[in-house]
């Protein structure tokens, strides 16, 4: 049983409630410190991925700015000199706002905003606008506390993300929300202090042409293990738990440890600063659940459909995301709703995240195995135009076993059936490489090398199980012939004869017309 001290949290993002009921807090208040010091000169906004500790943290600023200073016993802020004073705190949470119609949005908007004021104690007047009811609660607030408020907005831009779909519907949300945010910049005099979270910074909401001192922590070096836990943090708050469910795994505990940051230590959000973090709602889920098996837990529960309704196939297919570079710091802004590039999207809604940095280009990547794999499940279910992974797991279950045959004809039945194909002048194995790597890295059973480098040259691609090893040759406007022939004639599959593995060599070709696999051959490496 895991001792009370490592009670960890899987579904609670409540600071009051976690530590008055003993669950592990891992203690970012050093790094608030700071930014609730400065004065009245503080207005702070931080973009990050769903479930990735935004919510936790405008908890804990709350209870903070209400003076609740028990709940910070033994955490690094109670022995700074804050000064624990009680300020009037108006918090509101956008998330999860259904935008199916405009006026269904307008309602619960009405909805949030009242129950937030109300919550603060000030009052609601149905009969003027949101935006106007928060500018009177502000300056009522304060007025009748004879202190500024504190303004916590979590999710800022969560309606419009959903409605990205339709982008007249996500204007109009724009519109509203920025005639709210606008009240902002009408009352920094009475405020305190402000902290807004989102996963998109949509520049043209008001918030962002109207506030000038508004303070943007998203790659600030100082604040780049805000959210997020580093190793350090991850093994003095979990050190017991990890060494259990390394047991319970089977591991070492230093390969156990490895593979945890295969799976969720990938997360890099500031070009500046080189450390990575832990994706907390995935650690919280593993730790809590201690599973035989690493699973994909974040994935479930914060990826943005939006972001795969909103792109074309091609879009997203075309381009190898394991390795995106010449990216620049324009690419990842949100400007105009009609014109966003898909590059911004995914790194900001979490699906990618910076692997390297030399000014003034970014280089970026997927995070960490989790995200990798229900990336390019996203992408199999596109390609197939199902939205279940029958057909995923029945092709790769085939191969798998090693009934090449049935792989093999279940292939050619996806690339028949795509609902796009390879747009550019020139087409390349590349293209048609793409979609098999994302296919058998979408499953997990394989280990899947692109581009293998050999001595006479590289593998399209070798894909490993425990008991078998596939090299794949590609042959556009060629024959299944001439793609085996190449395999056996540069020895792609010579590194893995002695591995005790069946190896089988697998040529496809493709008609550079109709973009269709035209052709298969097979056959076993003998030892």
């Amino acid at each position: 049983m895991v001792e009370k001290e490592e009670k960890i949290a899987q579904g609670t993002y409540d600071f009051r409630n976690m530590r008055k009921d003993g669950y592990r807090y891992v203690d970012k208040t050093a790094l608030f410190y700071p930014l609730v010091t400065r004065g009245m000169d503080s207005f702070f906004f931080i973009s990050r991925p769903r479930r990735f500790g935004k919510s936790l943290m405008l908890s804990t600023l709350e209870c903070l700015f209400r003076g609740e200073r028990e709940l910070f016993k033994g955490l690094a802020i109670d022995k700074m000199d804050y000064d624990w004073e009680s300020y009037p705190v108006l918090h509101f949470n956008f998330g999860t706002m259904d935008v199916t119609t405009l006026e269904g949005f307008k309602q619960q908007f009405v909805e949030r905003i009242a129950r937030s004021v109300v919550s603060a104690g000030g009052t609601y007047n149905p009969a003027v606008t949101p935006a106007t009811n928060f500018s009177d609660a502000i300056q009522k607030l304060a007025k009748e506390r004879g202190k500024p408020v504190v303004i916590l907005i979590d999710e800022y831009d969560a309606p419009v993300g959903a409605a990205l779909n339709d982008i007249a519907k996500a204007t109009a949300i724009r519109a509203k929300l920025s005639a709210f945010y606008g009240e902002i910049k009408n009352n920094v005099g009475d405020i305190r202090f402000m902290m807004m979270t989102g996963v998109t910074r949509f520049t043209q909401l008001s918030v962002f042409s109207a506030l000038n001192n508004l303070t943007d922590l998203t790659m600030d070096e100082r604040y780049a293990t805000l959210l997020g836990y580093t190793d350090e943090e991850l093994e003095a708050n979990f050190s017991k738990t990890l060494h259990r469910h390394a047991e319970v795994m089977g591991l070492s505990y230093e390969d156990y440890r490895e593979k945890l940051r295969w799976w969720f230590n990938g997360y890099r959000f500031s070009p500046d600063c080189e450390d990575k973090v832990y994706n907390p709602f995935a650690i919280g889920q593993t730790l809590g659940a201690l599973k035989r098996r690493f699973v994909g837990t974040w994935i479930a529960t914060g990826q943005t459909s939006t972001v795969f309704n909103y792109f074309t196939n091609n879009q997203l297919a075309e381009k190898n995301y394991e390795n995106v570079e010449g990216v620049t710091a324009e690419d990842l802004d949100v400007c105009g709703l009609e014109s966003i590039r898909p590059i911004a999207m995914l790194y900001q809604g979490g699906y990618l995240t910076i692997k390297d940095f030399r000014d003034p280009y970014f280089t970026l990547g997927f995070p960490d195995e989790e995200v990798r794999r229900a990336f390019n499940t996203q992408l199999v279910q596109k390609f197939t135009g199902k939205n279940n992974n029958d057909y995923r797991n029945l092709t790769c279950l085939a191969l798998m076993k090693g009934d090449v045959a049935t792989f093999l004809g279940r292939l050619s039945d996806l690339y028949a059936h795509l609902t796009y194909g390879p747009k550019e002048d020139s087409i390349h194995e590349f293209s048609y490489q793409r979609i098999l790597y994302v296919l058998l890295t979408s499953d997990g059973s394989f280990r899947v090398t692109a581009e293998d480098r050999q001595a006479k040259g590289r593998a399209d691609l070798v894909a490993e199980t425990p008991e078998r090893v596939f090299v794949f040759e590609l042959k556009v406007d060629g024959t299944p012939q001439e793609a085996l022939a190449q395999i056996k004639e540069k020895g792609y599959a010579e590194p893995y004869r002695h591995s005790g593995k069946e190896v089988h060599l697998i040529g496809l070709s493709f008609d550079g017309q109709t973009r269709t696999l035209t052709g298969t051959a097979a056959d076993r490496l003998i030892s």
